[in-house]
């Protein structure tokens, strides 16, 4: 049902060999696919170092590493999963989508994009090239004054990575307003834009007005530790509270930058799959921009044991916070109620996300909770919480986008066999991973130290944890030789196998190089399924079938 054919191959593409076409395209889809090819790399890398991890915690006592290496193993595993793994992997996402289900041909600055992608590379090869110059055993929080006192140049290379990474997300971020706003096609209003789009402009506003602060603090702390700035070092009348709000300034809005885009993913998955609209659609759209006003309200909830920030006010806002994050919840639930579910790969991911995310958010509950967040500070409760919201939050709905569309940018749709074993794999290995966790931390076993004390079940409950990891590295196995059987079979998925609703949909798979010859009428949030289904939008909105279950396909 496209409305595309594919343009006849440019005169010179025959000259250039395929290494230099991408290694110096503008082609949004071809850097959206750089970007996820490279962030799926770092994911490997981020996950031998947890496994390393993992196995010297399986049991008390040193076993394989030196407190040295353990400390430089889990500061890098963090920045890398967050900063070159699931930013870089959104990003991706974003790049290869959004110009399409807005029926725009390109970004809005194609080379500056292009630069934003290369910045990526260059800060994993500082960062990871830190390991080679003592580490930067600092957590990924690089708090001071540890980080002023840490003499290793590795922390250096650290810093420079970072500001590489974040210029590539503030470069990244203006490109993408630029062409949200405007680059839409004809009929494509604010109010009928899909939700990863909506999703992707909120996380453009958090990391433009999020990670100039963040970068301006790296810069501070170069500064601090190569020139004797003194702005974090009490020793020369610096503040090492200011390194935390500085911080944490960028790094809860930094919180909803990973989670907003996979609400978006999730947002487009499970209508498809049910057979109906998504149910609330404005009520999503205000969430959405809920969540990014007040994700600059609650950064000092991470503060509360510092004694430096006022407790009731960041305690009350950050259980204001979960209400427009529970809206989005009741949304996907409502859509999925009464609809004819279709329990393909993307759908059982979106699933498992909606469920797993919920346990990290109810987590994120009770820490609002300053008693209770005093009694568990640093300890493995906090481990178990962010990792059932970015790994039970942004791997599953990462998954769940590579798997719908995976058939738009290769031709090709994922063996689904394969993909349901992955996903209980990385189901079970998640939740056996991360709920002892909770156990742990309650009965007070704190993080980032190497060994702990043989007390009574600690040793059985971090095996369990121990084997959840292998569990989920297990996963992984399935979905590369999934990838890697599909790309070497026919391109045969058709241009919209899925039977889906916006705008990518009405291309051929893979698109040409502009997208579209010709856009199909704007009339709605879901023209494609308009165009397979004329007057359907206009007869579901006469007969009031979005409160509750009416099947509209």
């Amino acid at each position: 049902m496209a409305t595309t054919a594919i343009p006849q191959a440019r005169p010179y593409a025959s000259r250039r060999s395929w290494v230099l076409e991408w290694l110096t395209t503008t082609d949004h889809k071809k850097i959206g696919a750089l970007y996820i090819t490279t962030a799926f790399g770092m994911f490997l890398v981020g996950g031998i170092m947890a496994l390393a991890m993992r196995t010297e915690l399986a049991q008390p006592g040193l076993q394989f590493l030196t407190p040295d290496l353990y400390d430089q193993l889990f500061s890098m595993h963090a920045v890398t999963m967050i900063f070159l793994f699931v930013m870089p992997m959104m990003t991706g996402v974003g790049n290869f989508i959004v110009p399409l289900q807005i029926g725009a041909a390109d970004m809005a600055f194609p080379r500056i994009n292009a630069l934003g992608f290369w910045l990526v590379p260059a800060g994993a090869v500082l960062i990871l090239g830190a390991f080679a110059f003592g580490g930067a055993p600092v957590g990924w929080t690089m708090y001071a004054p540890l980080t002023e006192t840490t003499p290793a140049h590795g922390i250096d290379l650290l810093l420079m990575g970072l500001v590489l990474l974040g210029s590539s997300s503030i470069l990244g971020a203006i490109n993408f307003l630029a062409t949200i706003f405007k680059l839409r096609a004809p009929g494509m209003t604010l109010m009928r834009m899909p939700m990863l789009v909506w999703t992707t402009l909120v996380t453009s506003v958090l990391l433009l007005f999020a990670m100039p602060v963040l970068t301006s603090g790296l810069v501070m702390l170069f500064i601090d530790r190569n020139y004797g700035g003194g702005f974090f070092d009490p020793s020369l009348g610096g503040n090492p509270i200011l390194w935390q709000h500085v911080f944490w300034f960028f790094g809860h809005p930094e919180v909803y930058v990973l989670i907003l885009p996979a609400f978006g993913i999730v947002s487009e998955i499970v209508p498809v799959f049910s057979r109906k609209p998504l149910f609330g659609y404005k009520a999503f759209v205000l969430a959405t921009a809920s969540i990014g006003a007040l994700g600059f309200t609650v950064w000092a909830h991470h503060m509360f044991t510092t004694g430096a920030v006022y407790l009731p006010f960041f305690s009350f806002f950050t259980f204001l916070i979960a209400v427009p994050t529970g809206v989005k919840f009741f949304n996907w639930l409502a859509t999925m109620w009464g609809g004819q579910l279709k329990f393909d790969t993307p759908l059982l991911y979106a699933v498992g996300f909606i469920a797993l995310f919920l346990i990290g958010g109810l987590d994120g509950a009770f820490l609002a909770v300053v008693p209770f967040d005093f009694m568990v500070q640093d300890t493995y409760f906090v481990v178990s919480h962010i990792h059932y919201v970015l790994v039970a939050g942004s791997v599953f709905a990462i998954f769940a986008g590579l798997f719908y569309w995976f058939p738009k940018m290769t031709g090709a749709k994922l063996n689904e066999r394969l993909g349901k074993i992955q996903f209980w794999l990385l189901f079970i290995g998640t939740n056996v991973a991360f709920f002892p966790m909770h156990l742990l931390g309650l009965d007070g076993m704190v993080r980032r130290v190497v060994d702990y004390a043989p007390n009574n079940g600690w040793a059985d409950l971090n095996l369990l944890s121990t084997i959840g990891a292998f569990l989920i590295a297990a996963s992984v196995l399935p979905f590369i030789w999934n990838v890697f059987t599909t790309l070497r079979g026919p391109r045969d998925a058709g241009d919209d196998p899925w039977d889906a609703n916006t705008l990518e949909w009405a291309t051929t798979s893979p698109p040409p190089v502009f997208n579209f010859d010709e856009l199909p009428a704007i009339r709605s949030e879901r023209p494609v399924f308009d165009l397979k289904h004329p007057g359907a939008s206009v007869a579901h909105a006469a007969a009031g079938a979005g409160a509750a279950g009416k099947d509209t396909h």
